[in-house]
């Protein structure tokens, strides 16, 4: 380690990194400071940049360009939660730096530090001290600094790296909320994280990467779809062969020429997702003759990160996630309406009985996500890409969606697309209801954003680990009942929390609640019963939302 950092030495400072944050996962899961079953803060900034990892891996003999188009892309399209979202817009605007640069010394990495940081905060609309924010702004301050007079990389980075330990340490005073708790910030740690893996790396450390996430049982409880694993009969397989590659080619590739290859796809196969960034095009498909689509990728460039599975022969767990991914994939590939139309709206939930309600109201796509897993960009990419609409509108009914959704338009730059900035289930319903075929693109989201302002929300869920809010002790357990603006109630069952906690959600008429799908019917219209008789004049709808983990979802308009 000199005063040049090569293009190897920086792949395998990145993967190093990812791998750190991919073993520390949970603990840092553990500095949320609401204790609520979400889609947390380790989980999704390790889910980010296992995406951009995978993508570096398979680069052999790349170049400082190389590793850092594919850190940047992969991190993008594989944001997950405002702490990925972030971590994707450091990493985006610290290779851009980078990439730009004739060699990587001292100067450049200290300038993509600052690079980073300028492109971070342009993407929250609200920056908050106290965060992933804050402590990257202190290490690369730091970096600029000491660049003026270190040449050498590694002691560099080690002064840098001790900084930003500080500077963690000292968020709790940034942040009432963290020191009340007794935790530094979650999403400061993972950056961390990531810098001690690079540095064991720069190190010559000997590493063991392991890029798979591995889920804790927390979260695989929390996603629910992993019961009866080992059960697929292969029966049920149509096509055999899980077939995977990248058509690289030496131009930007049109919509035209994507088009063309994924109707070829169509004629050999299912669970096809093949969209382009740029140069190359990614490709997934199910067919048993895997050599028919390589060869249709070979007539377009050359190929890459080839993969073939046989599904019938190794349906073990990897497999079976694999599926479960895919058939979630499979409802995004719906066909494009025949005729172009005016306005489409990409809805996020889970649950049956809330996706039922927002196709109701008109939702062209629903992508499955929300409280216990946040959906990718990529994911939110694929549900635009399946709308043939002049203008859409993502409704991502959840506050750690909004950055992941704002990511799109970057993606999708001929698309005209507008983010509701909806954080519950009810006001994007809301927000749904307020739309107006005649009105134009402006007038629409002025009303649905007025519309998704008139709602007073609430989520009714439990607490997965001891901490302190507002001054009161949360207990692993209790019943939590959670508002727009935080915590309305901690009690030991449901009624009891409801009954302290509708009137703190304001004034209203019309009470609906939508009930998760551990919650049974009767149990539910006999909680309606009891909030009937405290308010004998609230007018009260109840539907079976279906949703995971959060008991009862209610609005109040």
């Amino acid at each position: 380690m000199g005063k040049v950092l090569s293009a190897k030495e920086l792949k395998k400072a990145f993967l190093a990194g990812a791998n750190q944050l991919n073993a520390k996962k949970d603990l840092i899961n553990e500095l949320n400071v609401f204790p609520v079953p979400d889609g947390d803060t380790g989980t999704n900034m390790t889910m980010t940049i296992l995406s951009a990892a995978k993508e570096v891996a398979a680069i052999e003999e790349g170049s400082i360009k190389d590793i850092c188009k594919a850190m940047s892309s992969g991190s993008l399209r594989g944001a997950r939660g405002n702490s990925g979202v972030i971590l994707s817009q450091l990493i985006r605007g610290f290779t851009k730096e980078l990439s730009e640069a004739k060699e990587v010394d001292s100067l450049v990495l200290a300038k993509a530090f600052q690079r980073g940081v300028e492109t971070a905060y342009k993407a929250v609309m609200k920056p908050k001290e106290g965060t992933i924010l804050t402590v990257a702004k202190g290490m690369a301050d730091k970096i600029m600094e000491l660049s003026l007079t270190e040449e050498e990389i590694l002691p560099l980075l080690e002064k840098v790296y001790a900084h930003g330990e500080e500077v963690l340490e000292h968020t709790p005073d940034l942040l009432p909320v963290l020191k009340e708790a007794g935790v530094v910030d979650s999403g400061g740690a993972g950056l961390m994280a990531v810098m001690d893996g690079a540095l064991r790396s720069l190190r010559g450390e000997k590493i063991v990467l392991d890029l798979e996430l591995k889920e804790s049982g927390a979260v695989s409880a929390l996603v629910g779809e992993r019961k009866n694993r080992g059960e697929i009969s292969t029966a049920d397989i149509r096509f055999g062969y899980c077939t995977e590659f990248m058509v690289n080619g030496d131009h930007a590739f049109t919509d035209e020429e994507v088009d063309a290859l994924r109707t070829y796809l169509t004629g050999i196969g299912d669970s096809i997702v093949c969209f382009s960034d740029e140069e190359m095009i990614k490709v997934h498909v199910h067919t048993n003759h895997p050599g028919d689509a390589f060869e249709k990728g070979l007539s377009m460039g050359y190929l890459s990160k080839m993969k073939v599975d046989n599904m019938r022969l190794e349906h073990h767990e990897l497999l079976i996630e694999d599926a479960s991914r895919i058939a979630a994939m499979d409802k995004l590939e719906e066909e494009k309406p025949a005729e172009r139309k005016a306005f489409g709206f990409v809805a996020v939930c889970s649950g049956e009985g809330l996706e039922n309600i927002f196709r109701d109201l008109g939702a062209d796509q629903v992508v499955s996500g929300g409280q216990s897993m946040n959906p990718s960009t990529e994911d939110l990419v694929n549900a635009v890409e399946k709308i043939n609409a002049e203008h859409i509108y993502i409704l991502p009914n959840n506050k750690n969606i909004i950055l992941a959704a704002e990511q799109v338009s970057s993606i999708l730059e001929e698309q005209p697309i507008t983010v509701l900035r909806s954080t519950t289930i009810p006001q994007g319903i809301s927000a749904l209801i307020a739309f107006q075929e005649e009105a134009s693109p402006e007038e629409n989201t002025e009303n649905m954003t007025e519309s998704l302002k008139a709602v007073s929300s609430g989520e009714i869920t439990y607490a997965v680990r001891d901490t302190t809010i507002d001054g009161r002790e949360i207990h692993s357990g209790d019943i939590l009942f959670l508002g727009d603006n935080g915590l309305l109630s901690a009690e030991k069952d449901i009624l009891s929390a409801v009954r302290e906690a509708l009137p703190k959600m304001g004034e209203g008429e019309i009470l609906s609640l939508y009930y998760g799908e551990d919650v049974k019917a009767e149990d539910a219209e006999a909680l309606v019963s009891e909030i009937q008789k405290d308010n004998p004049d609230l007018e009260i709808e109840l539907q079976n939302g279906g949703q995971a983990v959060y008991y009862y979802l209610l609005s109040l308009e």
